[in-house]
């Protein structure tokens, strides 16, 4: 009975080239690189939307109405940038 099977059982799977090389490291670096793009997706995302709907939107859409003058317009944008 000697098959390949056999053969690699009783060899060990060296010795035929079916050992897992240096490529098995792709695997988890592929899904790093996956799971890192998202994170840095979600996070700039966020950003824009505090940017967009947070203290400066509000701002912002006060100052389009007419509510706050220009100067208090910098001003409050200065403070809210500085924290």
């Amino acid at each position: 009975m000697t098959t390949v099977a056999h053969t690699i059982l009783a060899n060990g799977p060296h010795e035929y080239g079916f050992a897992p090389g240096p490529w098995f490291l792709l695997v988890p670096l592929f899904w790093a690189a996956v799971i890192v793009t998202v994170i840095v997706l979600v996070k700039r995302r966020g950003a824009q939307w505090r940017r967009h709907h947070g203290a400066e939107g509000v701002l912002r859409e006060r100052f389009a109405r007419g509510e706050v003058t220009e100067e208090e317009y910098r001003q409050r944008l200065e403070v809210l940038r500085a924290k």
